[in-house]
């Protein structure tokens, strides 16, 4: 353990949400909500207008419409959010080479390895402190002058107590808890405040009285080792009473993402299983997109009544971050599961990661649709079809939050489509609220654009209306 906080922990505030917020200035203080927009879709990141409705991330999407039912509904952009992530993830480098990446909004830092090091070696306590909320306070200032987002920072002498900081400090705060407050401060948390214990884990501690952190910590190791197993009892003991000495490790790139559950009661339903792992399918979901990343292969994993666990897997033709790809995918898996006797355990991942792709977007609107017109004609009575003489063009799709350039009117951003008008407004990061304009969703002036920069002064900005490629290449959402 350090006796000096010397370990930073940040966290973008409500991050997809604001990086819209940013780049549309007329959604600016209203209240925004961004995730998958079908019927089965769910939210990804609320910004702090939409949240006082009481929406949250992993809420269903249609929960979060009837809650806040004047919010801008918006798909993801993940290449706008990859390249805010990309400068703040350059500026964290500036302050140290150790830089370990949790998502594109959040990661822990090192300064002790970085250039005030040797300063911070040598600094008297106060001294070191007073110097380490300086480098905070700069780095919060440094991004909101780059970007036009806020972070929460949290200072610590271990990567535990930085992110219970980051979390006290949100949003747009910071907060440094000094080396030997650990038990003071953790004491009155809930367990779940501990990283590692989920809803299952607290049931079983809840059964036995534990609540609260200090009372893990009153309990003992040998109690939790009793009640959770010796490799868990041992990791949540020590984090109880602010034990935590694992380094920052640079550019820690995961080799998968996955959830997973212990149930109670074994789960003998068939049904149930399948909806149980659904839910963690559409998690997974959510924790990779966070990440910024796709995967190839979908893994489900199974522990049964008697504790043999086994594991399935099918890999795709390439990699994806389509709920209803990898949902359909876990699905499936878990059909051919022999669930007898019961089933303790439920885990699914995603291997085989590479970068986002943002055609899935894109190809998931499309399904989306077609399912919905299937559905709509399913019963109906078939008729001979007539004879095509020349097959019509593609219908075009436009998802809300999309951006894209018109030969008139320059560089807007899509607010809906429907009933074969596309509704766009026309404005840039660094203007003001724009003007909206109708067209037809075949309009040949209007084309899926790449994301503006957040900042007119940022390289690839032309003219000061838009970035280079802008109108190039296949859409991004």
């Amino acid at each position: 353990m350090r006796s000096l906080p010397s370990i930073i922990h940040l966290d973008m505030d409500a991050f997809f949400a604001a990086v819209e917020q940013a780049a549309k200035p007329s959604l600016r203080g209203k209240p925004v909500i961004v995730g998958g927009l079908g019927g089965r879709g769910v939210v990804s990141t609320a910004s702090y207008e939409a949240r006082k409705f009481g929406v949250h991330s992993a809420m269903p999407m249609a929960q979060a419409r009837r809650l806040c039912p004047n919010a801008a509904f918006l798909a993801g952009r993940f290449e706008a959010y990859r390249r805010a992530s990309g400068l703040v993830m350059g500026l964290l480098r500036e302050l140290s080479p150790l830089v370990q990446p949790l998502s594109l909004d959040e990661a822990f830092v090192d300064l002790e390895a970085g250039p005030y090091g040797p300063v911070l070696a040598e600094a008297e306590h106060g001294t070191g402190e007073r110097l380490l909320l300086a480098l905070a306070e700069d780095l919060r200032a440094d991004i909101v002058e780059r970007t036009g987002l806020t972070a929460s920072v949290g200072v610590a002498g271990s990567k535990l107590m930085a992110k219970i900081a980051s979390e006290q400090a949100k949003p747009d705060g910071l907060v440094l808890i000094e080396p030997g407050q650990e038990r003071a401060v953790l004491g009155p948390m809930p367990v779940r405040a501990l990283p590692g214990i989920g809803p299952a884990t607290e049931q079983v501690l809840r059964r036995a009285g534990l609540n609260t952190v200090a009372e893990l910590a009153e309990a003992g190791e040998a109690e939790l080792v009793q009640l959770l197993g010796k490799a868990h009892g041992v990791g949540v003991h020590a984090m109880s009473i602010g034990l935590d000495d694992r380094p920052v490790v640079a550019d820690q790139d995961a080799k998968s993402v996955s959830v997973e559950d212990t149930f109670e009661v074994d789960l003998a339903d068939r049904d149930r299983v399948l909806r149980e792992v659904e839910a963690l399918a559409l998690r997974c979901v959510r924790r990779l997109r966070g990440a910024g990343r796709s995967g190839r292969t979908v893994v489900l994993k199974v522990r049964r009544f008697d504790f043999s666990t086994l594991t399935r897997s099918e890999t795709l033709r390439g990699p994806t971050d389509d709920e209803a790809v990898v949902v359909e995918t876990a699905r499936r898996l878990a059909s051919q599961v022999d669930i007898t006797g019961g089933v303790r355990l439920l885990g699914v991942g995603v291997a085989q990661l590479a970068d986002y792709t943002q055609e899935d977007l894109f190809a998931q609107a499309v399904r989306e649709e077609a399912a919905a017109e299937a559905e709509a004609g399913a019963g109906a009575t078939e008729e001979e079809p007539e004879p095509v003489e020349e097959q019509a063009a593609p219908v075009r799709r436009w998802l809300p939050g999309q951006d894209v350039r018109h030969a008139e009117h320059g560089p807007g951003w899509v607010q809906g489509s429907g009933v074969g008008r596309v509704t766009v407004r026309f404005e840039t990061p660094w203007s003001g609220p724009g003007r909206v304009r109708t067209f037809r969703i075949d309009d040949p002036a209007l084309e899926p654009a790449r994301p503006l920069p957040l900042r007119p002064e940022w390289p690839g900005v032309e003219d000061g209306d838009g970035a280079e490629g802008v109108g190039d290449g296949p859409g991004e959402g």
